[in-house]
């Protein structure tokens, strides 16, 4: 596996994002076992970073990685999240104040069962609490040998500034993938490689489409969410159909998967960029982390970097 840099160590170019083990989508599926094979299947393929949050479950996820990472802790670079609370309707908060952000970094240890966070992120910024404070929150977690590192989520570049005048900021999570390339045209990218900070892309399968299995609802679970989102709506996936058609095109070209495909891609596009796709499924997780050992050609990275926008907005 090729490395990249995060926070002074290397990991694993593939990252792992471990929400779908007890999370999201197809809620049903929900299967603990499985979900310990494929965080050790990672590890064994060079797939170092676990990302996860406390409201994954909510609390679930954490307690899932602690139990699973039993004897391999030092194996892992293991980034967690907070700030973002979801009650019983579904319904989201913020809270970005420094008793949540210690109270639960606190809760966080205990359930990943370590005495320390590599990396510790922001996950929304609360829009009543400056992000100077809950950085400054952060620091003081980092003084106290807590966490090694503070990362933020889904954050602008002005953010980003300000926070950075606070404390260094290791990572910044979007969602970046073929058909969300935001952080490139925001200036979240070119943060990240002017201030030497990793960019975590989340979703970098577009949420599963990307992979050629989701061609219309009835492929998705009866309680999945995305059957509520834009862009799996049916007229959306009508118009996106040539998007994945260039996907699979070049699948078939150079011998791999539309997902690998689509993870290389994004691996071109910054050394700061680390993809962590999420799955449940061991075989999986192999197949993403061999993602990073395909090359493109110039031809076909210039045929994927010239795609349209997709239909439908991402939430």
């Amino acid at each position: 596996m090729p490395q990249r840099a995060i926070a002074g160590r290397e990991v694993g170019a593939i990252g792992l994002g471990c929400m779908p083990m007890s999370w999201f989508y197809d809620r049903g599926a929900r299967n603990d076992d499985e979900a310990t094979a494929t965080i050790q299947a990672a590890l064994d393929h060079g797939v170092t970073l676990l990302d996860t949050a406390d409201v994954y479950g909510p609390f679930a996820n954490e307690s899932l990685l602690g139990r699973a990472l039993a004897g391999r802790r030092e194996k892992a670079f293991l980034a967690t999240k907070v700030g973002l609370l979801v009650d019983g309707a579904s319904q989201y908060h913020r809270n970005g104040s420094r008793a949540h952000i210690h109270g639960s970094c606190e809760a966080s240890l205990r359930r990943l069962r370590t005495e320390h966070l590599d990396l510790y992120q922001l996950h929304r910024v609360d829009p009543a609490v400056p992000v100077e404070d809950s950085v400054a929150a952060l620091a003081e977690l980092v003084q106290a040998g807590k966490i090694r590192a503070i990362g933020l989520s889904e954050v602008s570049v002005d953010e980003l500034g300000r926070a950075a005048r606070i404390a260094p900021i290791a990572s910044v999570q979007s969602e970046f993938s073929l058909w969300t390339r935001d952080p490139a045209r925001n200036g979240v990218l070119r943060w990240c490689e002017d201030n030497g900070a990793a960019l975590l892309a989340y979703a970098p399968l577009g949420r599963g489409y990307l992979t050629g299995a989701i061609r219309s609802a009835a492929d998705l679970p009866a309680d999945d969410w995305r059957r509520d989102n834009p862009r799996f709506q049916p007229a959306a996936l009508r118009a996106n159909e040539s998007l994945l058609a260039a996907v699979l095109e070049v699948a078939e070209r150079v011998g791999a998967s539309a997902a690998q495909v689509a993870l290389r891609w994004l691996l071109g596009q910054s050394r700061c960029v680390l993809p962590i796709p999420g799955t449940r499924r061991p075989a999986r997780v192999i197949e993403n982390a061999r993602a990073a050992l395909i090359e493109l050609s110039e031809d076909d990275a210039r045929l994927l970097d010239g795609l349209s926008e997709p239909a439908g907005a991402r939430y």
